[in-house]
């Protein structure tokens, strides 16, 4: 095992789950409530409008944040000097082993916190399900759908050590392969013996 570690929570928040997104559209729905409600001129039902509205927004955001929580508590990423082992799943665990042989290439992506994330192009025999994967693959990757290390800390010492870990696993693949099309020819030599002959 060379390195194993899980996604920050509160960035698969942001990422993942889109916090951010869903407080803005709330904001935006209390202003425009808020609008509507104070043209009618009845201060209680705007009021009770806002108060709504917050119930609800406080209701989504604490919802998804607890589930991001659950998400990356459930979650650890692994890499070894064969493959990379992806254990997730609140409700139901799963582990999902990815051999370095089905690797083609690894997409990184920095983030401002330091977080990032690093995807896994895979051979075209490997067909994972996206569903399955999710949130561990790349957005809006379908086809071919690319499982991802998501918002990982210190996201460019796991990539050092994940492009490490590939490089040494090629040379060993290509040594290998040369050690095994290599003959040596072997050289057979025959020795005759003479006959000897008793004479009495």
């Amino acid at each position: 095992m060379l390195w194993q570690g899980a996604p920050r929570w509160t960035a698969l928040a942001r990422r993942a789950f889109h916090v951010r997104k869903v407080a803005v559209y709330f904001a935006l729905l209390a202003i425009w409530l808020g609008v509507v409600w104070s043209s009618e001129g009845s201060e209680v039902n705007l009021l009770q409008g806002m108060l709504w509205v917050a119930v609800l927004a406080a209701g989504a955001l604490s919802a998804l944040a607890l589930l991001a929580w659950a998400m990356a508590r459930s979650t650890v990423y692994t890499i070894t000097t064969r493959r990379v082992v992806m254990r997730f799943g609140v409700a139901l665990p799963m582990i999902m082993n990815l051999p370095f042989a089905q690797v083609r290439s690894v997409d990184l992506r920095r983030y401002t916190d330091g977080s990032g994330d690093l995807s896994l192009l895979l051979a075209e025999s490997a067909r994972p399900s996206y569903i399955l994967f999710w949130p561990h693959a790349r957005p809006w990757h379908f086809s071919p759908m690319q499982p991802m290390l998501r918002v990982i800390p210190d996201v460019d010492r796991v990539a050092e050590i994940l492009g490490g870990a590939l490089r040494d696993f090629a040379e060993t693949q290509a040594a290998e392969a040369t050690s095994e099309s290599v003959q040596t020819p072997v050289a057979a030599s025959e020795h005759a013996e003479p006959e000897t002959q008793a004479q009495s």
